[in-house]
């Protein structure tokens, strides 16, 4: 091999945005990259995806900088407040910073619901140009570590919306990793915080190493409902659960979220590296890809259930194309739905009826009998539109286009489909029970099967799936009479209702170091499918045992993620603390009882060494008003806060406090962020809750 030779770095200072440089590697930089490529122009000139006094404003906003956009976790009890606090001290300053042309003003996403989302037409860059600018973006980075902000792009938000998500309903995302969608579906189900959720996410992706990322971004909300899948998504198996009776049916979903993978050319703003990459090889070679996980999605879609099906590509084979060859397939039990009214303010264009084919010398076609046959195993002809009069009824003027100049946003695709019948023509007329088998099994009756050539005819169950990838902890539920959840129970006097059952340890071992909570739901698809779905992570840590060689009256204390779930059913050792007192828990790691208010001391007096929950009051007498719930620890001399550094900031924001000494000093202690691809265990993730996931 020959030694690698640097290339010249070119530099120029009419670039209409100057995003981050790679690392220094004898590469080309990001900065380096031409902003044109002849034949995207020339395939979507021929698409008509966009009209033709439009096509220069088009063009325009693909080369420049994607705004950084983010939403506030809205099912939280400081949500407004916390809204209330970005517009007061974060915007007010970006306001008033000047009127530079190249920063933008923050602005409200305003189809996106009560204002919790919002956009700033500014590049990365420009965000570290500024100190106001910089203390957003710290803002941005210390909330999104707590779960109470998450950056995403604003296109990114529209699907979840559009599943019109119920607490108690059963969602599937097919290919959920990195995650940002997932957490909207479970804020979504977490909206009623009152009590545990009927309804579940169970997140999936086919990839192993980013089922990691997800179960992080999953983390940050605190689930007892979220259930991380690895699967590939165009064969997702079928889930069985148990009924009140005892039997058994195949678990179908009131919402599926179908995001598939895709040739990306909507990201262009941010991914500039596509502008030397695309060619139109990419949208046809994943077609077919695409065609299996939307049909497979409306396998495991129940009657009047919704799936909504999107992609972040302009390219009609991988919208339209699939969408009509979906239709078209399922003959009437499948319908697209109107959803222009749903999400006032967002402007779009309506889907396409007719497009163009090419090959990958960039030859455009209108009909499969155009095409050469040299191109048949590339071409096919459910990639072709319909005649007029079939296409009119298929509807495909209710999907949804974004276009990127439209609101200054990237480039996405969504259709929602309802399905109207509880049968597929493909699929069996039988009733789709569960049947048992003479070695005690369990087997669908929809599952395709071997038959044997034997006279008898048994059927021989096909071989199953080797499962990839790290090696996943089991998961253990408690038993009622478990003596951890009996010294638990008596000590902090656990109300009655609490659903001990639903907890559970990752180890086979009595001595359990950490103890989960999930909802009842998630704890049925796991006992009845133990070995059929390869679970990665699922459930909230509730308890865990404590620390340190002091005798306690309970070795196990409450976990601060956990804590919100738990509180409604703690009878014991809860105290309510002032403001002040509240101050001085967050900013020192091991305060003495001294520190404290006399008041406070008094209260302290007849408490056991041990765990005890702290309350305080914030915003009092507003119409925001709401309590912080800190778990925290009694010693021999010191009252302490088992809170972590982001989450202490975050509170003390929340009270008023100036924070921003805190987050710098934060900022240059920062941890590496956690390789993604390397597995992490149960207890690596816990290490790594501070670990930023600045993913978009």
């Amino acid at each position: 091999m020959g030694r690698k030779r640097n290339k010249k770095q070119r530099r120029s200072d009419n670039r209409t945005d100057q995003t981050e440089r790679r690392p220094e590697n004898g590469t080309t930089t990001y900065t380096d990259i031409e902003k044109t490529n002849e034949a995207f122009e020339k395939y979507y000139k021929a698409q008509g995806i966009v009209p033709d006094d439009q096509w220069d404003a088009f063009m325009k906003s693909l080369r420049t900088g994607l705004p950084v956009a983010f939403r506030i976790t809205g099912y939280l009890p400081e949500s407004s407040h916390l809204l209330n606090v970005v517009k007061s001290e974060y915007f007010k300053s970006l306001l008033s910073a000047g009127d530079d042309s190249e920063c933008g003003k923050p602005t409200a996403l305003s189809w996106y619901p009560n204002g919790l989302a919002w956009q700033l037409d500014l590049s990365r860059v420009m965000i570290r140009k500024s100190e106001a600018y910089a203390r957003l973006h710290s803002f941005l980075i210390s909330e999104t570590d707590t779960g109470n902000i998450t950056r995403q792009e604003a296109v990114s938000m529209i699907p979840p919306l559009l599943l019109d998500v119920e607490p108690h309903h059963k969602v599937l995302d097919m290919c959920a990793a990195p995650g940002s969608k997932t957490a909207q579906v479970m804020e979504m189900l977490h909206r009623t915080s009152d009590s545990l959720p009927e309804g579940v996410v169970v997140a999936n992706d086919v990839d192993n190493k980013r089922c990691y990322m997800l179960v992080h971004q999953a983390k940050r909300l605190h689930s007892t409902s979220c259930l991380v899948t690895n699967h590939d998504a165009a064969a997702m198996p079928n889930v069985s659960i148990t009924k009140g009776d005892g039997t058994l049916e195949v678990l179908k979903y009131d919402r599926i979220l179908c995001d598939v993978p895709c040739s990306g050319d909507g990201t262009l703003r941010k991914n500039i590296d596509l502008w030397r990459k695309w060619n139109v090889a990419n949208g046809n070679s994943i077609h077919g890809l695409q065609a299996r996980i939307a049909k497979r999605g409306v396998e495991l879609l129940a009657k009047d259930g919704i799936l909504v099906y999107s992609t972040c590509s302009l390219n009609p084979l991988e919208d339209e194309a699939v969408v009509a060859n979906l239709l078209l397939q399922c003959e009437g039990a499948v319908e697209l739905v109107d959803v222009s009214d749903r999400l006032p303010g967002l402007v779009s264009s309506p889907g396409l009826s007719t497009w163009k084919v090419a090959s990958k010398d960039l030859a455009l076609y209108s009909s499969f009998e155009e095409v050469p046959e040299c191109y048949h195993t590339q071409i096919r002809g459910h990639m072709f539109p319909q005649p007029p009069d079939v296409s009119k009824k298929l509807h495909l003027e209710r999907c949804i286009r974004i276009l990127p100049h439209q609101q200054d946003t990237g480039g996405f695709f969504v259709a929602v489909l309802k399905k109207t019948s509880s049968k597929l023509p493909w699929e069996s007329q039988k009733d789709e029970k569960v049947t048992s088998v003479s070695q005690g099994s369990v087997q669908l009756s929809g599952e395709p099967t071997i038959v044997s050539a034997s006279a008898n005819k048994e059927p021989i169950p096909r071989k199953r799936r080797r499962i990839h990838g790290y090696k996943e902890d089991p998961f253990v539920f408690l038993k009622e009479d478990d003596e951890i959840w009996k010294a638990v129970r008596d000590f902090y006097k656990i109300d009655a209702s609490f659903p001990s059952t639903q907890l559970l340890g990752r180890c086979q071992q009595e001595n359990k170091r950490n103890i989960y909570l999930v909802s009842k739901t998630v704890k049925n698809i796991i006992e009845t499918n133990s070995d059929k779905i390869k679970v990665i992570n699922t459930g909230v840590r509730v308890l865990c045992r404590c620390e340190g060689k002091e005798e306690l009256d309970c070795n196990f204390r409450f976990c601060q993620e956990g804590l919100a779930t738990m509180f409604p059913f703690i009878g014991n050792r809860k105290l309510h603390i002032s403001k002040e007192d509240f101050h001085v828990l967050l900013t020192d790691e091991y305060p003495l009882e001294t520190q404290f208010s006399s008041e406070l001391q008094e209260k302290l007096k007849d408490l056991t060494k041990g765990c005890v929950i702290l309350m305080c009051t914030a915003c009092p007498g507003t119409a925001e008003q709401f309590d912080i719930i800190l778990s925290g620890r009694r010693g021999k001399a010191t009252l302490r806060c088992y809170v972590a550094k982001q989450e202490r900031i975050h509170y003390l924001r929340l009270c008023g406090y100036d924070v921003s000494e805190l987050e710098k000093r934060d900022k240059k202690k920062k941890p590496e962020v956690v390789v993604a691809g390397q597995p992490e265990t149960e207890e690596t993730l816990k290490e790594c809750e501070e670990v930023v996931l600045d993913k978009v």
